[in-house]
């Protein structure tokens, strides 16, 4: 008895997949487009296309009456949870730990120095021939608070290591001890805050963390700090992160923003002290050898019947 599997690379392409004739998997491309590979009922195996939106996300769970995992290539799982209570009990939900962190880590230090450092106004001034001199901020000397400490929070602080920040400060879900140092936790943010010279969000995306960054939580950030954002958009109110940056009090580096993409003629595009990348955090050269290399891992797991790696839940538990 053979089982479907939906990849959104073709099969052919990725090195080191189950032999179907050994293995009973059918491997079936689709990414996204408006018509199934199979029939849904028939998956049950599904690698969730990428950074095609929720919408594509779930189009075809409802139908999987078969599936026994849903593996995404990307950290957050937000994109497909809206679609996990039609799923039969037991299906494994796998996120893409070890794909991102690398390439995500390189932009939060990209954005952080770009925007210390005054590099979009040397832009700016490049197309207008002006020489723009003067001092400007170091990320040397700084403290940093790295709100969200998993696997990417972790690579971030990796590559802070030799910039002599003067220290590093980490918080997560919950208090915890880590190779570089002390997690603390979520709570204890409000003491944190007034300290930080620059706050890294790397947090999910979760009911939780929705509106984490509010009116409250800026307040408390000091004069002239520095917010970048390389978590999901909505971990921050649009609205009170403009009347912050408008004031001039603190700056921001966004990867991601709400909403995303950013509409033409939305004040954040033009609002001083911001920085946006177009979420392109995880979007570089190093995401396809590493997702063919998660996907090639994981259905020799699932062929042999091992355990998969990065179970982020369980339905039905």
């Amino acid at each position: 008895m053979t089982s479907d599997v939906w990849l959104p690379i073709p099969a052919d392409e990725i090195e080191g997949l189950p032999d179907p004739s050994d293995s009973g998997l059918n491997y079936l491309f689709w990414d996204g487009g408006p018509d199934f590979p199979a029939d849904p009922a028939d998956c049950a195996f599904y690698a969730v296309p990428y950074m095609k939106g929720m919408e594509v996300a779930v189009r075809p769970l409802a139908a999987m009456t078969s599936v026994r995992v849903v593996q995404t290539l990307s950290a957050g799982i937000d994109h497909v949870e809206p679609g996990l209570g039609s799923l039969p009990v037991g299906v494994r939900l796998c996120n893409a730990r070890g794909v991102h962190e690398a390439s995500t880590a390189e932009l939060t230090l990209a954005l952080i120095l770009a925007s210390l450092r005054g590099v979009p106004g040397f832009v700016h001034g490049q197309d207008k021939e002006e020489w723009r001199s003067g001092f400007y901020p170091a990320l040397a000397d700084k403290s940093v608070l790295i709100v969200g400490y998993g696997s990417i929070g972790a690579a971030i602080e990796d590559r802070l290591a030799p910039f002599e920040c003067a220290r590093v400060a980490r918080v997560a879900r919950s208090a915890r001890a880590a190779e570089r140092g002390e997690v603390r936790a979520l709570t204890d943010l409000s003491t944190l805050l007034p300290d930080a010279d620059v706050v890294i969000l790397s947090i999910p995306l979760t009911e939780q963390t929705k509106g984490l960054v509010n009116a409250g939580f800026l307040a408390r950030m000091k004069n002239g700090a520095l917010l970048v954002n390389v978590a999901r958009g909505p971990v921050v109110d649009t609205k009170a992160l403009l009347a912050e940056v408008e004031s001039g009090r603190i700056t921001a580096a966004l990867d991601v923003t709400d909403p995303e993409p950013l509409p033409p003629g939305h004040p954040l595009w033009h609002a001083p002290g911001v920085l946006i990348s177009p979420h392109v955090g995880g979007s570089t050269s190093a995401f396809m050898p590493r997702a063919k290399r998660l996907l090639a891992g994981q259905l020799t797991r699932f062929a042999a019947g091992e355990p998969l790696r990065n179970v982020v839940l369980t339905t039905g538990k």
